[in-house]
């Protein structure tokens, strides 16, 4: 299977147009994206921090995005952006477990898709820059062209089917990655804030919410913490939760 159909493929028991019930996909971003190179870019930040790739417009004014997603930026009035993300766990399984509690991953109506089974040995969001991870360059060449085809790819077959409105589509990883640019030109793991996108589901599309500080080491405004992602998750798919992102609507 090539890697642009992986969520297509994964997801068809949602597509039935004759479903009723509200669902949700969440895309696991293994490896964890660096929100810098992506959705969160810093081009006015300085060297050794912004990465090679530029932003570049997308359909809603003011919104821009990394040069690396075009399709993407076509299609933004459809997801949102939470750019504020923030915890502390220390390591890839503690983090998944926050956003994505054991009992909502395994809920009927959740599917959960891993876009990698595995950060080693294989090109990845794990951009470290030394083996057995990924060199910056995987982005471009491979990873982000992947994800810009298959997540677009998903968005228009939920449309056509007719349930993106009541399918929850949530891409994340467990981090994002340093500010800084380490000596072997990647970034290493940082919780303390990054990017996820959320659409349909009831999702507001078009819109960025929270903000990073000026190099997006820290949530500037608006802190979005895992309770609140497994919150709105629940919301979106009729259980009971907590306080939610107020890009859900009612």
């Amino acid at each position: 299977m090539r890697r642009r159909d992986f969520l297509c493929a994964a997801a068809v028991p949602l597509f039935s147009a004759d479903r009723k019930s509200p669902a949700c996909i969440v895309l696991r971003l293994t490896g964890g994206p660096s929100h810098i190179d992506t959705w969160d870019m810093k081009p006015d930040a300085p060297a050794g921090i912004r990465g090679p790739w530029r932003p570049i417009p997308t359909n809603v004014p003011g919104m821009e995005i990394s040069e690396l997603f075009p399709r993407m930026a076509r299609c933004a009035d459809r997801y949102a952006i939470i750019r504020s993300v923030h915890h502390e766990a220390t390591s890839h399984e503690a983090a998944e477990a926050e956003m994505l509690p054991p009992d909502l991953a395994a809920h009927d109506r959740v599917v959960t898709i891993d876009m990698y089974r595995s950060v080693f040995d294989e090109t990845t969001w794990d951009m470290h820059g030394w083996k057995p991870f990924s060199p910056m360059r995987c982005y471009r060449d491979l990873v982000a062209p992947a994800f810009d085809a298959a997540f677009t790819s998903l968005l228009d077959r939920l449309h056509r089917r007719g349930v993106f409105e009541s399918t929850l589509v949530v891409a994340m990883g467990e981090f994002g990655r340093t500010p800084k640019i380490n000596p072997d030109g990647g970034r290493d793991h940082w919780p303390h804030c990054f990017s996820i996108l959320m659409a349909g589901g009831g999702i507001q599309g078009g819109q960025v919410y929270g903000s990073s500080d000026r190099i997006g080491a820290e949530p500037r405004d608006n802190p979005v913490t895992p309770a609140m992602i497994a919150a709105t998750i629940r919301k979106a798919i009729g259980m009971p939760s907590g306080p939610v992102l107020p890009i859900l609507g009612s």
